[in-house]
C-alpha cells in the first residue's frame, strides 16, 4: 500500500467506526449493555486506526488543497471548517465519556455521551463527505 492510498483506507476505518457508534446506540437503547460495550470498543479501535493512518498520511503527503471549483468550494470549506474544530474537540470528549464507564460511573458516562455522541457522529459523517469531495468527486487534491 502506498501513502496515496491511505485516505481511502482511513475513510473505511472512519465509516466502520460510524456504523459501530450507531449500532452501539441501538444496543444500549435496547438494554443490551454487553453488546453495546463491544460495539463501542470496536468503534474506538476503528477510530484509533483512522487517526493513526490520517496522521501518517498527512505527515508524509503534507498539505493537500481542494481541487473543486465554483459553488463546491464554499460548501467544502464550510463543511471542513466545522469538521476540524469538532474533530479536535471529539478526542477529549470521547476520553471524558469512556473513563467514567470504565470506572462504572454510568450516570456520568450517560451525561457525557449525550454531548459526545452527536459530535462524534457529525465528525464521522463530515469526514466521509470531506474525503469524497476532496479525493473522489472533485479530486485528486492538489499537493501544496
Amino acid at each position: 500500500m502506498t501513502v496515496t492510498e491511505l485516505p481511502g483506507l482511513y475513510t473505511i476505518f472512519n465509516a466502520c467506526a460510524l456504523l459501530h457508534i450507531i449500532l452501539g446506540l441501538i444496543l444500549i437503547k435496547k438494554g443490551q449493555r454487553t453488546a453495546h460495550v463491544a460495539s463501542m470498543v470496536i468503534a474506538l479501535l476503528f477510530s484509533t486506526a483512522f487517526l493513526g493512518c490520517y496522521l501518517y498520511y498527512h505527515y508524509h503527503a503534507g498539505h493537500v488543497r481542494f481541487a473543486g471549483t465554483g459553488w463546491t468550494r464554499p460548501l467544502y470549506f464550510t463543511i471542513l471548517f466545522t469538521h476540524i474544530p469538532l474533530a479536535i474537540l471529539s478526542l477529549p470528549m470521547i476520553i471524558m465519556t469512556v473513563v467514567p464507564a470504565l470506572r462504572h460511573r454510568y450516570s456520568r458516562h450517560k451525561s457525557m455521551a449525550k454531548w459526545t455522541v452527536p459530535v462524534w457522529l457529525y465528525v464521522s459523517v463530515t469526514g466521509i463527505i470531506v474525503y469524497l469531495m476532496c479525493y473522489v468527486w472533485y479530486g485528486p487534491p492538489i499537493r501544496a
